[in-house]
């Protein structure tokens, strides 16, 4: 018998559906969006190139930047409307860095999504070294009005994956911009990525344990994936480095999510990229496989989000 206390399924960890629906009542759909911004560490403010596993800035399955962001709304939205019939809309500027420019921009590419029919709030995905005095200031109040998370790239925990993937800002300037994401009640969700050059699964779950320490609203779990063009695909060709298979995706993941807390809101548990542009692992395409093996093993293993926590605390 599944006793989780954040379900009403079949589910052992904090799914983003169960949050949603109890807090909104109906399906709620994000819709990704380009905005035009850019990034510090590929304009050369603080590096060039981006991420290594980076193809030209994050954002793989967001909008059109030669559209504006009414129009990509609309077309996302009738894509969503193929698969789910009714709901509500969370546009998700995900491409970027998307506090990188002064409020009166961030409040010229957020206002008009905000304004649309259905919206129950807003997802701005940026890194935590791109919060600056006016930037929070406007964050704030946007708090005070809607529904609002901001999503910060962290991947690892550790400064020597960071410098091996040119994120180009340490661990302490995430967790100052975190602090004060917070400090003003704003809702947080954590990017990890599993799989990173360098690391073994035990960094893979100290940065989990870390980050849930945190105790953020949100949290993303990556698979990394490689996609052709990228810093990481040389990387993989020239034998620098491996990827993650099936079965010891699925244990990290387990062991990522037994290490925080049940409170927290899992908004994913995997990643793909597009099929054209994939180099591997191509077992990420199969994204309901993974996901069903993460929820088959949990219950063989009787195992939940969080509970090595309550052992500890027993």
């Amino acid at each position: 018998m599944n006793e989780f206390e954040f379900s009403d399924d079949n589910k052992r960890y904090h799914t983003w559906n169960y949050h949603l629906r109890r807090k909104f009542g109906c399906k709620v759909m994000k819709l990704a969006l380009n905005a035009g911004f850019t990034c510090p560490n590929i304009d050369g403010t603080k590096g060039y190139g981006g991420c290594t596993y980076c193809l030209g800035g994050s954002g793989d399955f967001a909008g059109d930047p030669a559209e504006n962001i009414i129009r990509q709304f609309e077309d996302i939205k009738g894509m969503m409307h193929n698969k789910w019939k009714s709901g509500k809309y969370m546009p998700y500027f995900q491409a970027h860095t998307n506090t990188y420019a002064p409020a009166e921009i961030l409040r010229q590419r957020f206002e008009p999504a905000l304004r649309q029919s259905g919206v129950i709030g807003i997802s701005i995905a940026t890194r935590a070294d791109c919060l600056k005095p006016d930037v929070l200031e406007y964050l704030s109040e946007l708090n005070d009005r809607t529904y609002l998370i901001v999503e910060l790239g962290l991947q690892s925990i550790f400064d020597e994956t960071g410098e091996r993937i040119n994120r180009c800002h340490t661990y302490a300037e995430f967790l100052e911009g975190y602090n004060e994401l917070v400090k003003r009640n704003i809702n947080v969700c954590v990017h990890l990525i599993d799989g990173l050059p360098g690391e073994s699964a035990e960094m893979m779950i100290e940065s989990a344990k870390a980050v849930g320490e945190l105790r953020p609203h949100c949290v993303k779990l990556h698979l990394l994936h490689i996609l052709k063009g990228t810093a990481m695909a040389e990387q993989l060709r020239r034998g620098e480095m491996r990827l993650l298979g099936f079965d010891e995706y699925v244990d990290i993941i387990i062991r990522q999510l037994e290490v925080i807390p049940p409170q927290t809101v899992i908004q994913r548990l995997t990643g793909d990229g597009g099929r054209d542009s994939l180099i591997g692992p191509m077992w990420s395409l199969k994204k309901f496989e993974v996901l069903n093996a993460i929820d088959k093993a949990m219950a063989e293993r009787n195992t939940w989000q969080g509970r090595l926590l309550t052992k500890a605390s027993e």
